[in-house]
């Protein structure tokens, strides 16, 4: 039996069995729509790719809610970003709204105290790991549009709780047109920007039917998207990741789900501690 990843596993405790779906593909549906219901969750979140031979992580953890889309993760970088002192793994705290990013402590000319505010849908990949993470909710809503699913049996979370997995194909621009209206926008730029109409995935659901773990495989032309502001994933490297150059780049996104019902505060900054100055790419 395969087992799951330990990292964001959540509450201990097997829970409920998942049954076998007889419908892979409305299974994974149910679980998207069923997340409002269940309102909040922590999440973990990991981004990586390779970059000249060298494989670069960025890990994030914070809470969500489901209800407004809006949530927060505190994103480490890896070591040499931009702003960053030699050997210092920078992290940086990001607010996720419909619409919007606000990042603070984000370096690269950025006044300390300040925070910066990037138009989500103005990215080439409308956020999906430009700030190094895939957020819960943009992790669910491409699963709208989830294709040649296959059910793959079932496996545990490391505390212990039964999971059924699922394996299948996104097509992005079915998604971005299944996607609630909060998220629609970011998803048609990441349909846009991508090198590849369609982004393989895994995920796990348990045994209430919620979303667990969901995993993206994007690849990117020549290199990593950035947007007007310079904002650049941290992970995505440069040309030559995974596969050469003339293939594109090859990231590996996972979002975990776990601690469903956890409190989630959200605390926009006031106008006057965002900096409106130009900043430079991760």
């Amino acid at each position: 039996m395969a087992h799951g990843s330990a990292a964001g596993s959540g509450a201990t405790g097997s829970g409920p069995s998942p049954s076998v779906p007889s419908d892979p593909g409305e299974a994974l549906r149910k679980a998207v729509a069923a997340l409002p219901r269940y309102g909040t969750s922590r999440t973990r979140t990991s981004v990586s790719t390779v970059s000249g031979g060298t494989r670069i992580d960025v890990q994030g953890a914070g809470a969500f809610d489901y209800r407004t889309g809006r949530g927060r993760l505190n994103v480490r970088l890896p070591e040499g970003t931009s702003g960053a002192r030699p050997g210092e793994r920078r992290t940086v705290t990001e607010l996720v709204v419909p619409g919007a990013l606000c990042m603070s402590n984000r370096g690269a000319g950025v006044p300390r105290g300040k925070w910066v505010r990037v138009g989500t849908g103005s990215l080439a990949d409308g956020n999906l790991v430009t700030a190094g993470a895939t957020d819960p909710v943009s992790a669910a809503q491409l699963l709208r549009g989830a294709r040649k699913v296959t059910y793959e049996g079932t496996a545990r979370t490391a505390g212990g709780t039964p999971v059924r997995r699922y394996r299948g194909t996104v097509d992005l621009a079915s998604a971005a047109r299944a996607a609630s209206k909060h998220r629609r926008g970011e998803l048609e730029a990441a349909a846009r920007g991508f090198s590849e109409r369609t982004v393989p995935f895994d995920a796990q659901i348990d045994g209430q039917g919620r979303l667990r773990k969901v995993r993206h495989r994007f690849t990117f032309a020549g290199g990593a998207p950035s947007g007007a502001d310079g904002t650049r994933s941290g992970a995505a490297g440069q040309e030559g990741g995974e596969g050469d150059g003339r293939e594109g780049v090859a990231v590996a996104s996972t979002t975990w789900f776990y601690a469903y019902g956890a409190p989630v505060e959200v605390v926009m900054p006031e106008p006057d501690d965002i900096y409106a100055g130009e900043i430079a790419p991760f």
